[in-house]
């Protein structure tokens, strides 16, 4: 797959400087990470590829005490472009890291997807333009285990070795397409993507699965449950998902079991899960009944919106959002291209609450990009005026 083609593991200070010295005179380079998400509480950056026209370089920050520094203005400097597929999780990561911006985005992802191709995972374009299957049984290997064996080089330089390559094809499409003005501005904007967290959220319970279904006693129980869960997680250094499924916090929820007989319905007295938590949970329960706090709604502090002031609100902008809807996918089928890539579900209600009149109020809405304004503008006031022409 790789043929000839060298490959470097880079494990010190030195090897670093020497290839950061190399890519500092490139023009072009792929960038990949590898983090060890599915093993702990709080994932962390194990790997990052990159890949020039000389070679494919396997970085290993914690062999480097994770001080990537040498990097830096490689990643920064946006004449040196840096191709990713799929940049948004590597950009935050790599932020968060490792303090480091990144500019010169060219994400092979965003132009599959802008070009209407029904296939954009990495794989599936490697395999269309280089003929090569990629083998992914690694995709979910624990990346910060050492010593790091030649399988796990092999398949992480993979992920970055066709990158220029796939850049160069991409690029005359998206020219071809008349898109590449649309490409460029979504790559700049995820150079702006900052680390969210994924840490403790109290009202993440919210948004499980059939909490809508549970009585105010079963949500304040889910809410307890809900830390609970986040307590052992750290405590042990793992996943929240890994420590107790979402839909065993709902069921503990639903049913409220004061017993263990009671808990069988919940969690069978034979799983791990229940020698761990078992009688800990019936706590839980207790917990949560006897807490009286108020609930949380979900309901976002609106105290300092952005942008200009909502015009539609409740039915009438369900159905200004509705017929922007259809106007999207029309779109999208005479274009042939993806109708999501056209406008997002979230873009068109951001459109049908502040129900633009005007260009300029058009891209005064946060949620608006530039080529959107400029390429479909005048559409979408049109749909908005045949939607809704009494709010003029």
């Amino acid at each position: 797959m790789f043929g000839s083609f060298p490959l470097v593991l880079v494990n010190n200070r030195h090897e670093l400087e020497n290839v950061a010295d190399k890519l500092s005179k490139c023009k072009a380079i792929g960038v990949d990470t590898e983090s060890d998400s599915f093993y702990h509480y709080q994932e962390k950056v194990c790997l990052l590829q990159l890949s020039d026209a000389e070679a494919d370089y396997v970085i290993d920050p914690l062999a480097l005490d994770q001080d990537l520094s040498a990097l830096s203005p490689i990643l920064a400097d946006p004449s040196i472009t840096k191709i990713f597929h799929g940049a948004d999780y590597d950009v935050v990561c790599l932020k968060r890291d490792f303090g480091v911006e990144i500019h010169g985005i060219f994400d092979t992802l965003v132009a599959t997807q802008l070009l209407g191709r029904t296939r954009f995972g990495l794989a599936d374009l490697i395999e269309r333009y280089f003929g090569h299957e990629v083998d992914k049984s690694l995709q979910r290997h624990n990346w910060a285990q050492r010593p790091l064996e030649d399988e796990h080089l092999y398949y992480a330089r993979g992920d970055t070795h066709f990158l220029r390559a796939l850049r160069e094809i991409l690029l005359r499409d998206l020219n071809k397409a008349n898109r590449l003005r649309r490409f460029e501005e979504e790559c700049r904007l995820l150079e702006r993507r900052q680390w969210q967290g994924r840490g403790f959220d109290p009202d993440g319970w919210l948004k499980a699965k059939g909490t809508l279904n549970l009585d105010d006693a079963g949500k304040r129980v889910l809410r307890r449950a809900w830390a609970y869960r986040d307590e052992q997680a750290r405590e042990m250094d793992r996943p929240q998902f890994k420590v107790m499924p979402d839909d065993v916090l709902v069921a503990l929820a639903e049913i409220r079991p004061t017993s263990e007989a009671a808990l069988d319905r919940v969690i069978s007295p034979r799983s791990g899960l229940r020698r761990r938590h078992g009688k800990r949970l019936l706590r839980v329960v207790e917990e949560g009944l006897e807490d009286k706090s108020p609930l949380a709604t979900g309901t976002k502090d609106r105290t300092a919106p952005r942008g200009p002031k909502p015009r539609l609100t409740g039915r009438a902008a369900e159905k200004v959002m509705a017929d922007l809807r259809i106007w999207r996918n029309r779109t999208g089928k005479d274009v042939a291209t993806a109708a999501f890539t056209i406008a997002s579900n979230g873009t068109l209600k951001a459109i049908a609450a502040h129900r633009p009149m005007t260009l300029e109020e058009l891209a005064a809405v946060p949620e608006v990009r530039a080529w959107q304004v400029e390429e479909f503008g005048n559409e979408i006031l049109e749909a908005l005026q045949k939607s809704d022409p009494r709010s003029r």
